[in-house]
């Protein structure tokens, strides 16, 4: 057989342009009012928003014409780096707390999230690492289960420990369906289930916060001014755009009543202004892209293809439904970003280059011979 290129998956690119174009207009929509009080200029977060666009723009077309195999070779340096970098949050002079959490790198005026390049450093080696082994290893706990498994236990308590409990859930979520796609023994993922069960109970309940957040999203209006206040002014915004929204800029909560209303609650935001019709677009968007992204996963000519591609799909829609699941109260309050549309320029550029990665597995199609 012979691998014949073709056209980048047309679903899959018209959805996350869309996404993205839907996200500059929210964060601004989401943000003016914030800008103008804090910076004295309506259009701050909405300029910042544009230049991690253009840039996101210029690395997802790159990632789509780049052969994805070409990753391979640097698999070892980005994972080295990505832990470097998670390490160096910790560091004063480099590391930026903001709101309790320790998750950014500052270098001058820029500041990004090392946590985001984490989660795309433990696909691609999982994927090389997977690919490269024989079916034998891949079944036995020390040759198959134990390298990756350490890996993913460093970048986890990392993570944890900015804290970002979020995050170190979608380590945790991208570490079992690539071992659970790679062929690993389903009586080893379930046996490292079990013994997983009691240690997430143990890191909920020691740190005082995060119990506070259980119990919140069980009755969040039991502290309507504290631990429950996020929640409620998020089901607010929801529950008062109806069915069609208030109207595109018109939300109410923006006015310093919803917190992170352009970042980690901006679906809030657009179920006020769009209603329940906007809610539901973003969904079927984020549907497609899951649709497409294991179409894709599936008809990739290689093993790292397959799973390269379903890493990243499952990155992205682990994501999303955290994120949808905290302003919808259908999960505990975690802070996490939406892909695609939250403001942020770690996340939209690592977003969209793995955008590309995955549209550029989509050009590769196996061609039998004399087809």
């Amino acid at each position: 057989m012979i691998i014949e290129k073709k056209s980048p998956d047309l679903w899959l690119f018209i959805t996350v342009i869309i996404l993205m174009a839907i996200g500059v207009c929210m964060v601004f929509s989401s943000s003016y009012i914030m800008g103008y009080k804090w910076y004295g200029d309506s259009y701050y977060f909405l300029k910042r928003q544009l230049i991690y666009a253009i840039i996101a723009l210029v690395v997802f077309f790159f990632a789509i014409y780049t052969d994805y195999h070409y990753y391979k070779k640097f698999t070892m340096p980005i994972l080295i780096l990505s832990i470097a970098l998670l390490s160096m949050v910790y560091i004063p002079s480099l590391g930026r707390a903001a709101g309790g959490a320790r998750r950014w790198i500052k270098v001058g005026f820029f500041s990004f999230q090392p946590s985001e390049i984490a989660k795309f450093a433990l696909i691609l080696y999982m994927a090389e690492s997977l690919t490269r082994k024989q079916v034998e290893d891949i079944k036995t706990f020390i040759r198959g289960m134990l390298p990756p498994l350490i890996i993913m236990v460093v970048m986890f308590l990392l993570i944890l420990n900015e804290p970002d409990f979020s995050t170190s859930l979608i380590i945790l979520g991208i570490f079992f369906i690539m071992l659970f796609i790679g062929g690993t023994r389903v009586i080893q993922l379930f046996a490292l289930i079990v013994t997983a069960i009691p240690l997430g109970i143990l890191i909920l309940s020691r740190e005082e916060y995060r119990r506070a957040r259980l119990l919140s999203f069980l009755d969040p209006w039991k502290d309507p001014l504290d631990s429950g206040f996020h929640i409620i002014q998020s089901l607010l915004a929801l529950g008062s755009g109806g069915i069609f929204g208030i109207g595109l800029a018109e939300s109410k909560q923006k006015y310093f009543y919803l917190p992170n209303q352009h970042t980690d609650f901006i679906f809030s935001i657009i179920g006020e202004e769009l209603g329940f019709i906007g809610t539901v677009v973003i969904i079927i968007l984020f549907t497609i892209l899951l649709w497409r992204g294991f179409r894709i996963a599936l008809d990739s000519s290689d093993q790292f293809g397959t799973l390269l591609a379903a890493g990243i799909t499952s990155m992205i829609i682990f994501q999303s439904i955290i994120n949808i699941g905290v302003v919808t109260k259908m999960i505990p309050t975690t802070g996490i970003a939406l892909p695609f549309i939250s403001f942020g320029g770690s996340s939209l550029i690592v977003n969209m280059f793995c955008a590309g990665i995955l549209l550029n597995i989509s050009r590769h199609k196996v061609k039998e011979y004399g087809a």
